[in-house]
């Protein structure tokens, strides 16, 4: 089998598929401070680019009915990253003002004895997401014990 020569990948944006273009885009941006770069709504085509300092990282495409489902293939959760414990409890309270439902109560960290953890929640299409920091978590509790904190929620 042949292997691809490429440079070294990395994510570039998340693309999610909505069933509210509008409710998204306010979802995303007042609850996580993404801001609109590209919005379209025509009759048959409506999607949102929307990113942080100008570059993008998430697109919306209003083509869904119902709600995210964790039984079938494809998107188990999508994760942010922040750098410290603190800026995770920032986004948790600006979330709860939104009355955002959450997995867990509060922090919790990646699995027993982990320095990294986060947050988990949804957003209006019922799409599971984590805000996590790679340290801070590890006086929080792990309410999966050594499973992922992410993987079963």
């Amino acid at each position: 089998m042949t292997t691809a020569i490429t440079p070294r990948l990395a994510t570039g944006h998340v693309g999610l598929n909505v069933t509210d273009l509008e409710r998204s885009i306010e979802f995303y941006r007042q609850a996580l401070g993404f801001e609109p770069l590209r919005i379209v709504t025509e009759e048959q085509h409506q999607y949102a680019f929307l990113g942080s300092e100008g570059v993008l990282r998430l697109t919306l495409w209003q083509q869904s009915d119902g709600n995210f489902s964790a039984n079938t293939p494809g998107l188990h959760h999508l994760s942010f990253q922040v750098d410290t414990i603190e800026q995770v409890r920032a986004v948790e309270a600006v979330l709860k003002e939104h009355g955002v439902p959450f997995a867990y109560d509060g922090v919790v960290a990646h699995e027993d004895g982990a320095a990294s953890g986060g947050i988990f929640f949804t957003d209006p299409d019922g799409i599971r997401l984590e805000v996590c920091t790679p340290s801070g978590a590890q006086d929080s509790p792990a309410p999966t014990g050594s499973a992922p904190s992410c993987g079963f929620f």
